[in-house]
């Protein structure tokens, strides 16, 4: 567990990311090929898509990212690159890292990642394994991410929209408690599920977050001169077809409609106004889920806004683990 502890000043100065980080999302979509095909991120389109046309030749594709970004390893903070405007920004500011922190981020790889030759001469600094990392970079994302880049850019443009709307009507308390179904918001601190244990205290630089479409889970990067660094799953529109249909017989056809329909948090009277149904009649529905543990509830002032759990979303997306 994470806890990100915020003061006064730095719940002033959380700010988002204009779109998603080319570069991130290239290093993590190669991630997630390495561990297909168990990984729940297939139910998104654009995931199902790259997986398709990567297929069988992910090895010759993604070159020597693959032993830098393991499926259960930690990613190399180098290639993040919060601060570039595209990905030719992000591919020219991670070939030119400092040695310095080459051999930081590298040297908190697992044994098996660091017995390469490539990776000791990246580590070592040399402009030869910075340059294959420049080129397999851009090899990868010119043919296989790309293509899917103007979906990726629609589906976070929704979740920017949602969490616009999610601040609007609930402030910054429902913004955190609703950013992703494992995080816990108990002001002054936010509860980020991940292996270990730490505490990061923004010390009044803010929280800089941004949208992933290939993240499996909430992570976190700690830069002592500016913004912690939150990348979060966006949440993506829409479920595999029928997966209401399959609930309508579970929950009844209004309150499969009520969950289906908090697929974006949503309060009680936006549920009321989607569903068509009474203000009453939305709350009486999301208190059943809610206490069916499919639904979480946050107070913000005078109104509750409602999120789907890690259960409820499992149960429209169709998950086998759902039960």
């Amino acid at each position: 567990m994470i806890r990100v502890h915020f003061s006064d000043a730095d719940l002033r100065k959380i700010t988002f990311a204009p779109a998603p980080n080319a570069l991130w999302e290239t290093v993590l979509s190669v991630r997630l090929l390495l561990g297909a095909p168990t990984s729940r991120s297939w139910t998104r389109p654009a995931a199902r898509r790259l997986l398709r046309q990567v297929g069988g030749s992910l090895a010759e594709r993604a070159g020597v990212l693959a032993p830098l970004v393991p499926p259960r390893s930690s990613v190399p903070a180098f290639l993040l690159q919060p601060d570039a405007g595209d990905f030719a920004a992000g591919v020219e500011l991670a070939s030119r890292t400092p040695s310095s922190y080459l051999a930081v981020d590298l040297g908190a790889l697992s044994p098996a990642q660091r017995a390469g030759r490539w990776a000791r001469e990246l580590a070592g600094g040399s402009r030869g394994a910075r340059q294959t990392l420049a080129d397999d970079l851009r090899g990868f994302f010119g043919s296989s991410v790309e293509p899917l880049w103007s979906q990726i850019q629609a589906e976070a443009g929704a979740d920017r929209a949602l969490r616009s709307e999610t601040l609007l009507r609930g402030g910054v308390d429902a913004l955190l408690a609703t950013l992703h179904p494992g995080c816990r918001w108990r002001p002054p601190t936010l509860h980020i599920p991940v292996d270990g244990d730490h505490d990061v205290a923004l010390r009044g630089r803010g929280l800089l977050l941004i949208p992933s479409y290939f993240a499996p889970r909430p992570m976190v990067m700690y830069r002592p001169d500016a913004a912690t660094v939150l990348v979060y799953p966006m949440c993506v529109t829409g479920g595999p077809a029928g997966a209401d249909d399959v609930l309508t017989p579970l929950l009844g056809r209004t309150r499969a409609a009520v969950l289906a329909t908090l697929r974006s948090p949503a309060t009680t009277t936006f549920v009321a106004e989607r569903v068509g149904v009474s203000l009453g009649s939305a709350s009486q529905h999301t208190t059943v889920l809610r206490n069916a543990g499919l639904v979480s509830t946050v107070r913000t002032g005078s109104s509750v806004l409602h999120t789907l759990t890690p259960l409820g979303q499992a149960l429209l997306n169709g998950s086998p683990d759902a039960g």
